[in-house]
């Protein structure tokens, strides 16, 4: 096959004006990103034409993104997915010869060790809750996508939501430690609070609450906020819908492992955890607080909220690479 020469930033911009009509607006903003470290890496290598690639080229080029970004695993095999879905793409335009994108090694992702390495970017967050919003709006799982991702409340406390733990006229939840009617919460009373929340999250929980919410009480009496027709959601059903709603072929369109919806093993009911981005409800909390923290909120403030001292926020929820927290610091500077 005669490849026709193409440069980097020209593929890039082709691909993502191919795919517009394909994805959401969120999926183009974030395979756009991903791609201009592939750009950079090209540029700062002197490679002008991607018809030269190799499979040498493409694993000097993984070592590179992960030691320039400090990756955790999860975001390097995020990076190298789409970067395989490109070339593959590339491929269709006689960019590179047939078959190139399988050159691209992705690291395998441990379900097991999750606690420091896997969260959710904030820019699929943002997709997940838009689509539910737009579908599925004051539906449970929408309440509680949006609960997990904007209070960075553990699934247990979520769990253990009552209905008079909302308080609408001070805009913020209750969270407390009942383990005598089965509602513990990580910390016992040290880790009761209250959150604050916004006049939006106030009006989606009027609406569930008003519209949406079953009218159940779970076997002590108690009204769960989170209810299905049987009673208090439990935890285990919490992380099978935060592994539903995060495969990307369900909220986007779009399948960054390049899998067929009709062969995928995760498109099983039961079997959304097997998609290798689809993350349960802890990668939540953690990418919540990392999105926080990189918006410049206060670890004290993010801390308390999220109810983590500032010792364990840092060694294992505090996702931000060396590079961020450099950054972040530089405007302190002129005060030294």
């Amino acid at each position: 096959m005669d490849l026709e020469p193409i440069e980097p930033q020209a593929a890039v911009e082709l691909y993502l004006a191919d795919r517009e009509r394909e994805v959401a607006s969120s999926t183009l903003r974030s395979h756009r990103s991903r791609l201009q470290f592939f750009v950079k890496w090209c540029e700062e290598e002197g490679i002008t034409n991607l018809n030269e690639l190799t499979g040498r080229d493409l694993n000097e080029y993984r070592i590179w993104r992960r030691n320039d970004g400090d990756l955790a695993p999860a975001s390097e095999n995020c990076q190298m997915d789409t970067l395989r879905v490109f070339l593959r793409w590339l491929e269709s335009i006689e960019g590179v010869p047939k078959d190139f994108h399988e050159n691209v090694w992705s690291p395998a992702i441990d379900r097991t060790d999750e606690a420091r390495d896997v969260m959710l970017d904030p820019e699929d967050a943002e997709e997940v809750l838009s689509y539910l919003e737009t579908y599925y709006y004051a539906s449970l799982d929408h309440v509680l996508l949006s609960l997990l991702w904007q209070t960075m409340m553990r699934r247990g406390a979520a769990h253990g939501l009552d209905v008079r733990d909302y308080h609408r006229e001070d805009q913020c939840l209750e969270i407390l430690h009942r383990p005598e009617t089965d509602t513990p919460i990580k910390n016992g009373q040290r880790g009761e609070r209250l959150i604050a929340l916004t006049g939006w999250q106030c009006s989606l929980l009027d609406d569930w609450l008003q519209d949406r919410r079953p009218d159940v009480a779970d076997e002590h009496g108690r009204r769960p906020l989170l209810a299905t027709a049987q009673g208090r959601i439990a935890t285990s059903t919490i992380g099978k819908k935060c592994y539903q709603w995060t495969r990307p072929c369900v909220y986007s369109n779009d399948c960054p492992h390049d899998r067929d919806p009709d062969d995928c093993e995760a498109m099983d009911t039961g079997h959304a955890s097997k998609c290798p981005s689809s993350v349960s409800s802890h990668p939540f909390r953690r990418g919540s607080i990392t999105h926080h923290l990189n918006e410049e909120i206060p670890e004290t403030a993010v801390g308390d909220r999220a109810n983590v001292s500032q010792d364990v926020l840092e060694r294992h929820y505090d996702q931000r690479t060396k590079r961020e927290k450099m950054e972040q610091r530089r405007q302190y500077l002129d005060r030294l």
